[in-house]
């Protein structure tokens, strides 16, 4: 299998765990069955909501789910049985460093559910904790080792967190760090994990503000003969307008084919589906309209570029 993906990818995110059980629900610790029975239940609801958009229209071959085993099990496997892309996470849940969520036993899983593409989350500043982002490194280059020897996609998040000098530098401003120092930083931890022997297959990149940086990002994505690698942009929970501009500067660039955006798509309607302001059908059709939105702003900006 070649590296990288060919085609357009839409991915309806809502692999969150332990931010998802607290957030949303209130839950610390580890949760009861019951718990996470009613936490699988949300997560359905927006299966539907999923479900519901391909009904209407979003493309089936570029539409996909991202989800866990832990609370969405079931959900993988119906998405396996009725043939929609999906991709699950392997990493442990609500940690700083990058660690394997079953351990030794991160294959096993990934064979049973036998998803569309394997998933991490990885926090990496270049200029943060070397020691951290060594045995991170060791880490993915065994995960990224064992996906291609078994033919499977990868699917990196990439998130770069500012380090106390970087605030400083731009007076504590974190969207100020966001649009002049993460970009930069971003390319340097590309290279960095390059040099490592980790080879994603799609990166899943944080909003960048310029359509230059996007450019530079994707170029170097594919440098060194890996013409097909691609990235989608992420939602980090942020507003509908903050995404809408996101997407319209990575849309139409040379190695950007979608998204995979989560809490902004799902997060209202959930919580009004949980404090039964609105009804379950309701809740997923607005889940479905939101989905829906994000995939028409991504292609109206991909024509106009």
């Amino acid at each position: 299998m070649s590296l990288g993906y060919e085609g357009n990818l839409y991915v309806l995110a809502f692999d969150h765990r332990g931010s998802f059980q607290k957030k949303m629900f209130g839950i610390e610790g580890d949760p009861t069955p019951e718990q996470s029975e009613v936490i699988s239940d949300a997560k359905t609801v927006i299966f539907e909501g999923f479900r519901g958009a391909v009904d209407k229209g979003a493309p089936k071959d570029a539409a996909g789910i991202l989800v866990d085993e832990q609370f969405g099990a079931d959900i993988a496997r119906t998405a396996k049985k009725e043939d929609f892309l999906f991709a699950m996470p392997v990493e442990k849940s609500g940690q700083n460093e990058f660690d394997f969520d079953y351990g030794d036993d991160f294959g096993k899983h990934i064979e049973e559910f036998d998803p569309s593409f394997v998933k991490v989350l990885v926090r990496y500043n270049p200029e943060g904790d070397a020691g951290m982002n060594k045995r991170q490194s060791a880490r993915l280059k065994r995960l990224c080792d064992w996906l291609h020897e078994a033919d499977r996609k990868f699917l990196f998040e990439l998130l770069v967190p500012a380090e106390p000098g970087h605030l400083e530098a731009v007076g504590g401003d974190a969207d100020r760090f966001d649009k002049e120092l993460r970009p930069g930083l971003m390319l340097k931890t590309i290279e960095e994990l390059h040099a490592a022997g980790i080879q994603p297959d799609i990166w899943k990149i944080e909003g960048i503000d310029k359509r230059e940086d996007c450019e530079r990002i994707a170029q170097l994505t594919r440098s060194g003969g890996r013409d097909k690698v691609v990235c989608v942009v992420l939602g980090r929970g942020a507003n509908a307008e903050a995404v809408d501009h996101w997407l319209q500067q990575g849309a139409g660039v040379a190695g950007y084919v979608g998204f995979a955006i989560g809490r902004t798509i799902w997060w209202d309607a959930l919580k009004g589906y949980l404090d039964k302001s609105l009804e379950r059908d309701a809740a997923a059709e607005q889940i479905a309209a939101n989905y829906g939105h994000f995939i028409e702003v991504y292609e109206a900006a991909e024509k106009s570029s």
